[in-house]
């Protein structure tokens, strides 16, 4: 780590990787019904699907998070952050053991300039000592810190306590504008 340069700590899940997309994927698989991803604003993932343990059956299952499809613009964004910040991905995986190896070679795979030293797998975030934090979920941003910076996703659209950013180019807009002041 350049001690001249910001960190930066990048969440996977919904930031990255594009769970959402991934259970609705699964969901039509199994049920043959697509759930539009408007239909789950502001509810929590387990609960935007009309079978309610779905989502739960999803992240146990191998393969699952393997073959998330990667967030727009989230492979250029990281690349071009690279250029001025320090980029760490950490994923608090450890909630679910399986997904350990299958996020690993996802990140190898679809971001292959990301050397394993900035690679953290953890079960809590609040031990994270970077000087921002882009995550989706509330409970790893309360923990945080730097600067937190909620990523928009369906589940966290009504919390309001945090800087947003809807998209990968706005959040390099964000951290960009940073470097100025």
């Amino acid at each position: 780590m350049n001690k001249l340069r910001k960190t930066v700590a990048i969440d996977m899940d919904n930031v990255i990787a594009d769970i959402e997309e991934q259970m609705i994927i699964w969901y039509e698989r199994e049920f043959g019904v697509r759930i539009a991803r408007e239909a789950m604003y502001g509810i929590p993932e387990g609960d935007a699907f009309p079978d309610k343990d779905a989502v739960y059956r999803y992240i146990f299952t191998a393969g699952f998070f393997r073959t998330v499809p990667v967030m727009p613009g989230a492979v250029e964004a990281l690349q071009r952050l690279m250029v001025n910040f320090d980029v760490y991905i950490v994923s608090a995986a450890m909630e679910f053991p399986l997904s350990l190896y299958e996020k690993y070679e996802w990140l190898k795979e679809h971001f292959p300039f990301i050397s394993w030293h900035n690679i953290v797998f953890c079960g809590h975030k609040g031990l994270i000592h970077t000087d921002y934090l882009i995550d989706d979920h509330p409970r790893n941003l309360d923990s945080c810190r730097g600067k937190a910076i909620m990523f928009s996703a369906m589940h966290n659209r009504n919390h309001t306590q945090y800087n947003r950013v809807d998209s990968w180019p706005e959040a390099v807009a964000l951290l960009e504008s940073e470097l100025e002041n």
